[in-house]
């Protein structure tokens, strides 16, 4: 499924930019400001869209509606129903326009019916010369599908009484076009729990085995004067159709309603060649990746790759390699044994088997050798020995990437201290020397160029474990080492202690060192990305493989 969104010119769409437009008046000032201290971070640039970068645009809510109305009103005009008809096709169909045009023009009582829109012992009729509802003769279906609203009272010597509530007092009532009549107060706490409770926007009637779903004039009758619910009904019909089109994501981060539209990432085998790191425009903290569930910026490293590195930290198969390489089980009753001493004479506490810790074999055979093994050579003894030091060489070389991609992790989780520490010393520079706050937030841009370094420097230990091995793999570490030796000198002027006497010097230094290892990140970024699309990175795991499963 594809779908491509684009506005025009002609298109009758406004946003409200009354907020952005006081936001840059009261901004304006500000700016012109900034402008000191943004020249001495001034680096090349070069094109607007890097290697490493995809392209996307930020849609507030009120964007992803017109973008639904356009596709509803595509559906109605082809086959001659109403918007509530159409948009009920659509959801049913998860928005999937050929799909439906295929499945409704084949079949035009079987999709209405799935749709919720005609019970299935009601099949449409063609359109007569007579009165009745208006249909269309080229489709054979009522054009219209509104609730009922106001149905006739009963008989006063039958007075109404509602099936669910047995209430014989109530005056309104409402049902579907299927005629199960209820009254309007349980109707609105029917909507309202699957609205506020379920998080449901497919809304069917309360009859049992009745398939009819409301549409959204319906639902808003039965709300009445519930303004919150019925929002929440409209977030979960924009969230529905987001969660269909593969080129719009919701942004993760909490409270936040924006949705990014990125279509170069729409396809899974675009996945193997970018990484496609987005931000919703709401705030610059709200970056994420387009392509997986993964809610950080996790450049330099594709999806796949990043998400099977996760996995391993997460499960207990390093627990078992840590088991495997320290343990052994018993020959006779195999059970766990861990070596507590320095002799290889072994005794099972469990059935008392005495064996040698080096070749397993019974230790009746080892005479009086107690602190040697006579049986080196064999190869049962040689196949024992190289199995655990394979074990255990593959444990250290995952640890060894892995505490330096926790290291790096836990700096960015005490970015917040770091940050307050900064500020703090901002203040001391200010109060120590004639420099104004603007001049003194290079230090600001210096934590900030860190913690983002830091963060490529983690993923890219990642990336590193399971790169094979090779000139190319040594080049990518090469561009690594650059980056985090240079990382860390810009964090130890950032941590130095203020004096008044170096303070000028201090602020040329850092800055100086925050454009370089700006330039150092960038470098990391794009060789690594241009890696992907040249087909250059070889991996030592089937990546596709664990991509399927």
């Amino acid at each position: 499924m594809s779908s491509d969104y684009e506005f025009s010119d002609n298109d009758d769409f406004e946003y409200n930019d009354d907020e952005d437009m006081l936001d840059d008046d009261e901004g304006s000032a500000s700016d012109m400001e900034m402008d000191n201290i943004n020249d001495d971070f001034k680096i090349d640039k070069g094109p607007k869209i890097k290697v490493y970068e995809v392209e996307h645009d930020s849609l507030p809510q009120d964007a992803v509606v017109y973008l639904m109305r356009q596709d509803i009103e595509h559906i109605s005009g082809i086959f001659g129903v109403d918007s509530e008809v159409a948009s009920l096709l659509l959801r049913h169909m998860n928005w999937n326009k050929e799909r439906l045009i295929e499945k409704y023009m084949d079949n035009v009582n079987a999709v209405s019916v799935a749709a919720g829109i005609a019970p299935p012992e009601r099949s449409p009729e063609p359109s007569s010369s007579h009165g009745g509802p208006r249909r269309s003769s080229r489709l054979g279906f009522t054009k219209s599908s509104k609730s009922k609203s106001a149905e006739p009272s009963p008989p006063a010597s039958e007075p109404f009484v509602c099936p669910i509530c047995f209430d014989d007092t109530q005056q309104k009532t409402l049902s579907l076009t299927c005629g199960h009549l209820y009254c309007t107060a349980c109707w609105s706490t029917y909507v309202s729990s699957k609205v506020r409770t379920e998080g449901e926007s497919w809304i069917t009637c309360m009859a049992e085995n009745c398939t009819l779903v409301a549409p959204d004039s319906f639902v808003r009758t039965a709300l009445a004067d519930d303004t919150q619910t019925w929002a929440r009904f409209q977030e979960l019909l924009v969230r529905h159709f987001v969660s269909c089109m593969p080129s719009l994501k919701y942004c993760p981060y909490p409270s936040c309603t924006n949705t990014v539209s990125c279509p170069g990432a729409a396809s899974k085998s675009a996945l193997t060649s970018i990484v496609p790191t987005v931000h919703c425009g709401a705030s610059d903290t709200h970056v994420f990746c387009f392509g997986c569930a993964i809610d950080t910026d996790h450049r330099p490293v594709i999806c796949a790759v990043a998400k099977m590195w996760l996995q391993k930290c997460r499960d207990d198969s390093e627990t078992a390699n840590w088991i495997k390489s320290n343990t052994k089980e018993c020959s006779k009753c195999q059970s766990t044994i861990e070596k507590n001493g320095g002799c290889n004479h072994m005794t099972c506490k469990k059935c008392k088997y005495e064996f040698c810790w080096v070749c397993m074999g019974p230790w009746s055979e080892h005479g009086t050798a107690w602190y040697s093994c006579n049986r080196y050579d064999e190869k049962a003894s040689v196949d024992a020995r190289d199995a655990q030091s394979r074990s255990r060489a593959s444990l250290e070389r995952y640890l060894q990437y892995y505490n330096r991609w926790a290291n790096h992790e836990q700096s960015a989780r005490l970015s917040a201290e770091l940050y307050a520490k900064t500020e703090q010393k901002m203040e001391e520079m200010q109060l120590a020397s004639a420099l104004s706050w603007i001049e003194v937030q290079f230090m600001r841009k210096a934590v900030d160029e860190s913690v983002r370094c830091r963060g490529t420097l983690k993923w890219t230990y990642s990336m590193a474990y399971y790169l094979e091995k090779g000139n190319e793999k040594e080049l990518f570490e090469d561009n690594q080492r650059d980056l985090e030796r240079a990382v860390e000198e810009l964090s130890e002027l950032i941590e130095s202690p203020i004096d008044p006497e170096v303070i000028m010097s201090l602020r040329q230094k850092v800055t100086d060192k925050t454009v370089y290892v700006q330039k150092r990140n960038e470098i990391m970024l794009e060789d690594t990305a241009r890696g992907f699309l040249d087909g250059r990175w070889k991996w030592n795991v089937d990546v596709e493989g664990f991509e399927k499963d």
